[in-house]
């Protein structure tokens, strides 16, 4: 186990429980990474998964196995992961302290040491 790069909240750990469960994947490990994309140059991805890499960091919150890769943590380092329910539904909210610029739409960004590949919106 190593230090803990994302942190979920409470609401976020309770909606990964029940997609877990939808997806019949308990047991999975969610993986939380960085990829380059997007019209700022980064972009989030999340998923679930079954093996762990060499260079992955492994931590665990509200229950939930989480993994990072090495390249994606100090990107992430810090990040907070929350669920927003709403009248229009309801959506992860990512607020990353490294982001020094971000899209409209919010799933893309850039840090000062990591621009990415941005692309056209």
């Amino acid at each position: 186990m190593s230090k803990d790069i994302v942190i979920l909240t409470e609401a976020a750990s309770l909606q990964i429980k029940d997609m877990m469960k939808h997806n019949e994947e308990e047991g999975a490990f969610l993986r939380v990474s960085v990829k380059g994309g997007g019209c700022s140059g980064l972009s989030y991805g999340m998923g679930f998964e079954h093996e762990v890499k060499e260079d992955d960091h492994q931590f665990e919150q509200f229950g939930i196995k989480v993994l990072v890769d090495k390249e994606s943590s100090p990107i992430l380092n810090g990040t907070k992961i929350d669920y927003k329910q709403s009248m229009m539904g309801g959506g992860f909210t990512i607020d990353n302290p490294n982001a020094i610029a971000s899209c409209g739409c919010g799933s893309s960004f850039r840090t000062a040491t990591a621009s990415g590949t941005p692309e056209e919106c």
